[in-house]
């Protein structure tokens, strides 16, 4: 059984996807477009009817500009399809699909291709119990991107091969280097993360193709290199996109290095001087225009709250232009427990129940901050429908 892809359209461009049995995509879904292998199955879905066709086969293998003209070059990664019979369709095509809980762009699985076909051939007759019993990492190859800024994952890792060490205190969400290595980079391009911990960063650029150097102040694993974050051994303007997740104080106790940042509090100035001078060397080494991914999370101890987050937000911003904060759902941590909601609700006090992820650019020098903007709004009517 092949693997699927659903490519997505619109009313101006579904025609010149028929008209030369060519399906396309844009630069950021371009490397699962280079995974589509000749013989693997397709869908087509048209946003603005919301149909879903199907079923297509790739008459050949996913590549770049097979023909550079269409669609005016804006999808350039394609891929030659045929049809083997009459081509069916769906209505309601977003519905179903957040049924299966699929979304478009996206590489799927044997069995939720095979789902698809089967429904395409027989709704009537389609068994959504199975559906049901389906686990979410066997819908797709690879996580969907993000298209929010909520970001709520149920588990550490995703596919088949462990990305980092979910025992590790403090563990990075593997879906979170994913997205940002594929927003922001090109395979081949070098992402660093200087507090590596278990070295999630490590195995999903190793799995994305990108070029990945990890250190820690004190190595888990040989491929992380022994080093302290406040200075880093690489050259001025040399890294493509630079990851952190820092400690967010003296909460949790990551290793007995005595020059770890982690075992100052978050409560004194001391720990922000400290992180300053990693961000200082995070400006130094990345390429300008670039970005840095920055995961804290804030602190209460004792009756005292300490906005981690907003002081580290204010150090960075000293180095780097903010492009966008995201808010990650914090799950499987110690405190999620009955216990703990409990003792929340008696004493008055919230559960960190939250992660900053700061997505910011070192600037290159080319925009102009003081230069005022022009945004044309488009304001939609909020007449009330008729009962």
């Amino acid at each position: 059984m092949a693997k699927g892809y659903i490519f997505a359209c619109t009313n101006v461009s579904e025609k010149e996807c028929f008209d030369r049995m060519l399906f396309g995509a844009g630069k950021l879904y371009g490397e699962n477009v280079l995974q589509i292998k000749k013989g693997d199955i397709l869908f087509l879905y048209n946003l603005d009817k919301d149909i879903l066709y199907g079923i297509f086969y790739a008459q050949s293998d996913g590549s770049k500009n097979i023909v550079p003209e269409a669609w005016n070059g804006k999808y350039p990664y394609q891929v030659r399809v045929e049809k083997n019979e009459d081509v069916k369709f769906i209505k309601n095509a977003k519905r179903f699909l957040n049924k299966l809980g699929v979304s478009k762009n996206t590489l799927l699985s044997e069995e939720i291709t095979l789902y698809i076909c089967e429904y395409l051939k027989n709704p009537d007759g389609f068994d959504w119990e199975k559906i049901k019993r389906l686990k979410k990492e066997d819908l797709f190859e690879k996580p969907p991107l993000e298209t929010t800024t909520l970001w709520d994952y149920p588990k550490q890792s995703y596919g088949k091969t462990p990305k980092g060490d979910n025992k590790y205190p403090g563990v990075t969400p593997a879906f979170i280097i994913y997205n940002l290595i594929k927003r922001y980079t090109e395979p081949g391009d070098l992402v660093v993360d200087p507090m590596a911990g278990s070295g999630t960063t490590l195995d999903v650029c190793r799995e994305e193709g990108r070029r990945c150097i990890c250190y820690d102040i004190a190595p888990t694993r040989p491929d992380v290199i022994q080093n302290d974050s406040r200075n880093i051994p690489l050259p001025d303007n040399s890294v493509d996109l630079i990851f952190v997740d820092s400690p967010y104080g003296d909460n949790i106790r990551y290793n007995d290095n005595p020059n770890c940042i982690g075992k100052i509090s978050a409560e004194k100035e001391e720990f922000y001087d400290e992180l300053e001078k990693v961000i200082r060397e995070c400006h130094r080494i990345l390429k300008p225009g670039k970005v840095i991914g920055w995961l804290i999370g804030d602190q209460w101890v004792k009756k005292k709250f300490t906005p981690v987050g907003f002081l580290v937000y204010q150090r960075m911003t000293k180095y780097f232009e903010p492009i966008d904060i995201i808010c990650v759902a914090r799950r499987n941590q110690t405190s999620n427990t009955p216990l703990w909601h409990n003792r929340a609700i008696r004493f008055n006090f919230f559960l960190r129940g939250f992660k900053y992820l700061f997505i910011m650019r070192k600037p290159d020098g080319k925009s102009d901050k003081n230069t005022p903007r022009e945004v044309k709004w488009t304001f939609y009517s909020r007449e009330r429908k008729r009962k």
